[in-house]
């Protein structure tokens, strides 16, 4: 545990390497986080087929996730090997705007232990989740469950002055969590506590901490997030999701 997470472990759940664009390796990543004294990490390098793919370098082929899967494992045998604290999740950040084909073609769920999805902006962007969901279900062979969900950077303004509450029951069904993203702060300012922070308090929409962390540098920028979700009470609403973390096997 650290200082200024207080009962909880540190984390950060969305962290970007040289796998898309990132600055550094996964290898040079992990070795920061260990002297930071993190409990988790998540690797969530980008996924996508749409514009973005024209301007960064994306997880693009079945050769490159797999390398990068096994680059991630190597991570976590070495960490237990050694007895160190440190777990290393296996993500990956969908963008929305990618084809439903190229999602369903590459990203094989049972494969990661975190999918982000990037840019959830609309009723539409949540049936193309709810659709991308019920098809990994459906194919699923019930040996291994599906991922854990989080929300990238959302932005609560895009729901909070119509559609909440189709927001909040599609975050129940999936058990899908709010990203306190302290490279997107102003997504989770006061303003919106009543209009969304109190709800996901009420209704128990898990929480997590991320700081989209595209360098070494930018690991440690995660006590913000963290005091911001005291800040509402939402303490309860992270142990959700850490408990989720502790479960996991890093083998």
């Amino acid at each position: 545990m650290m200082s200024g997470f207080p009962g909880f472990p540190k984390i950060n759940l969305h962290i970007h390497t040289i796998y898309s664009d990132g600055r550094n390796d996964i290898e040079t990543m992990v070795h920061k986080a260990k002297e930071l004294n993190f409990d988790y990490i998540a690797i969530t390098d980008h996924f996508s087929n749409a514009w973005k793919a024209d301007i960064i370098k994306t997880l693009d082929s079945y050769k490159k996730i797999n390398l990068y899967l096994e680059r991630i494992k190597a991570q976590n045998n070495a960490l237990i090997k050694k007895k160190q604290n440190l777990r290393v999740l296996k993500g990956i950040e969908v963008d929305l705007g990618s084809s439903k084909k190229y999602v369903l073609k590459l990203v094989d769920p049972t494969k990661f232990d975190l999918i982000l999805f990037e840019y959830l902006e609309s009723p539409e962007s949540i049936e193309f989740i709810e659709n991308l969901i019920e098809q990994w279900i459906n194919q699923g062979n019930n040996k291994k469950p599906l991922p854990i969900f989080g929300l990238a950077h959302f932005d609560p303004s895009k729901f909070i002055y119509g559609e909440i509450d189709v927001l909040r029951d599609f975050l129940q069904k999936y058990d899908i969590y709010f990203e306190f993203n302290s490279a997107y702060s102003q997504f989770y300012a006061s303003k919106y506590k009543e209009l969304f922070f109190d709800i996901i308090k009420d209704h128990r929409i898990a929480v997590g901490i991320g700081a989209d962390s595209h360098n070494v540098s930018e690991l440690q920028f995660v006590n913000d997030p963290f005091q911001m979700i005291v800040y509402y009470g939402l303490e309860q609403n992270l142990k959700l999701l850490t408990n989720k973390l502790r479960e996991i096997s890093f083998y």
